[in-house]
């Protein structure tokens, strides 16, 4: 293990949340927000301490960073990120608690969107701005931006960008790693201001429209009401339904759209899979909910809606979903475990990932039923090698047991078998709203301290794809290579 590389690039991860804490500061400072104001100049004082103090006392020896060292490097930038951005919401007395704040910072950067706040139009602008900054922060991954900065940006930064970037693979999409990852930062940045102005022409104020278009941008769901989505024009609704489901699709895919190659984004199989899947269940939630509304357009723009906020993970709501028809309810359960597309910013298990499964469970049972037939699992029109097809099965395998562990450490909370099992579903696919009182009109402050720390890891687990932290928490994977 390269233990100073690892500690450096947190000390650089440090650096850069100070710098991106400047933001909320100078907004504090425009409205006059005094105490918010000092909260982030002392969060930024200590995050440029830290930062300073790991990177003069371990400076790297040698610039080597191995796929282990990729992996920790990930894990322990994300923690040191979470436990820094917690302190303004403490420092301020927005959520006095830290563990409270903690909780609602990991749900922030991993764009989870669970909140534990019973009223969040009281915040302030700038820790209601800081609130929703870490998703879009989070939403391309931090260690991403990091790549971009660097002076040198060898190959063998692609062992970070894989253990941060959501999806089974990781692939290149020009030579040379720094710039592509350049280009998808670029396509995530003019994303987010095709959206800013889309609320602007819709009469959205432009505070809400900054605030909305971050929060959507990384997934993540925070807004400025109560009411979540609710209390906006059906014409927002649109335009956030809409772009939710853009960012939940291969950022890869709007490339090639670039470079004029969209006959090949547009049969890609992932897409055409992740959109079907939106335009059916939106059609039976729709059919399904209809006798509960004035209009067919008014249970289309809901179901739509919902099922684009649940499978992108975004979490935001027009309406509470715990109120539909049990098979409504069923499908946006459902709909929790999917999640987006890879190379997206969305969390879930990735439609790529299950279609891997689906078809390796085809050949399976082809086997059993032909045991001398050969048939090869293809996606995207290509081959797919069978390391790729058993670290998804492997990762699958984790995935259930991460999900049963976790909620055994919670399933002592008295909320029942319905809160505390979708709390962990939720909470690990990164999704935010759940089921009981967690709904999309309760929060999570009713659950222990304990429970709130075991759930910002299960959102740092998912967000991470488990193999980070994991291989972090190991022993042996901190020994030095000999």
């Amino acid at each position: 293990m390269n233990h100073r590389i690892v500690l450096s690039t947190t000390g650089t991860v440090l650096y850069i949340e100070a710098a991106m804490m400047i933001i909320p500061l100078l907004i504090a400072l425009g409205f006059n927000e005094s105490r918010q104001a000092l909260a982030f100049l002392t969060a930024i004082l200590i995050a440029t301490a830290l930062g300073f103090l790991l990177r003069r006392v371990f400076p790297p020896q040698r610039p080597d960073i191995f796929s282990k060292e990729g992996f920790v490097i990930v894990a322990m930038a994300w923690l040191a990120l979470s436990l820094v951005g917690a302190l303004p919401f403490t420092i301020s007395g927005a959520i006095p608690r830290y563990i409270d704040a903690l909780f609602e910072t990991v749900s922030g950067f991993t764009t989870t969107g669970a909140t534990l706040l019973t009223d969040v139009e009281v915040l302030s602008y700038s820790i209601q701005f800081w609130r929703c900054f870490t998703h879009w922060i989070g939403g391309m991954g931090i260690l991403v931006f990091v790549t971009i900065i660097s002076a040198k940006a060898p190959d063998r930064t692609m062992h970070i960008l894989r253990a941060e970037m959501p999806g089974p693979t990781m692939d290149k999409i020009v030579p040379r790693v720094r710039d592509g990852v350049k280009i998808l930062y670029l396509i995530y940045i003019v994303l987010t201001l095709l959206e800013f102005g889309a609320f602007l022409l819709a009469g959205l104020p432009i505070y809400d429209a900054i605030i909305h278009a971050m929060s959507t941008a990384g997934t993540g769901g925070f807004g400025m009401l109560n009411s979540s989505m609710a209390g906006y024009s059906p014409l927002c609704q649109w335009i956030v339904a809409f772009f939710m489901v853009l960012f939940a699709i291969n950022f890869n895919l709007f490339f090639l759209i670039i470079m004029g190659q969209w006959r090949t984004a547009l049969r890609s199989h992932e897409l055409l899979c992740f959109l079907s899947i939106i335009v059916v269940a939106s059609g039976i939630i729709a059919f399904n909910i209809a006798p509960m509304y004035d209009s067919a357009g008014e249970a289309i723009r809901h179901s739509f809606f919902q099922v684009s906020a649940i499978i992108s993970t975004t979490g935001f709501a027009t309406a509470d979903y715990t109120l539909w028809p049990a098979l409504s309810q069923g499908i946006i359960f459902v709909l929790m475990f999917f999640g987006g597309c890879s190379g997206s910013t969305a969390g879930g298990l990735k439609i790529s990932r299950i279609i891997l499964l689906a078809q390796s469970i085809r050949r399976e049972m082809q086997h059993v039923l032909h045991p001398r037939s050969t048939r090869v699992v293809r996606f995207e029109n290509k081959k797919v090698d069978e390391t790729i097809i058993s670290s998804c099965n492997t990762y699958f395998t984790l995935y259930i047991v991460c999900i049963a562990v976790i909620f055994l450490l919670i399933c002592w909370e008295p909320f029942g078998l319905t809160t505390n099992l979708s709390a962990v579903i939720t909470c690990f696919n990164n999704v935010g709203p759940g089921f009981g009182i967690i709904s999309p009109s309760g929060n999570y402050s009713a659950f222990s301290p304990f429970s709130k720390l075991v759930l910002s890891g299960a959102m740092l687990l998912g967000r991470l794809e488990i193999y980070p932290l994991l291989i972090a928490m190991t022993p042996t994977a901190w020994a030095k290579r000999r």
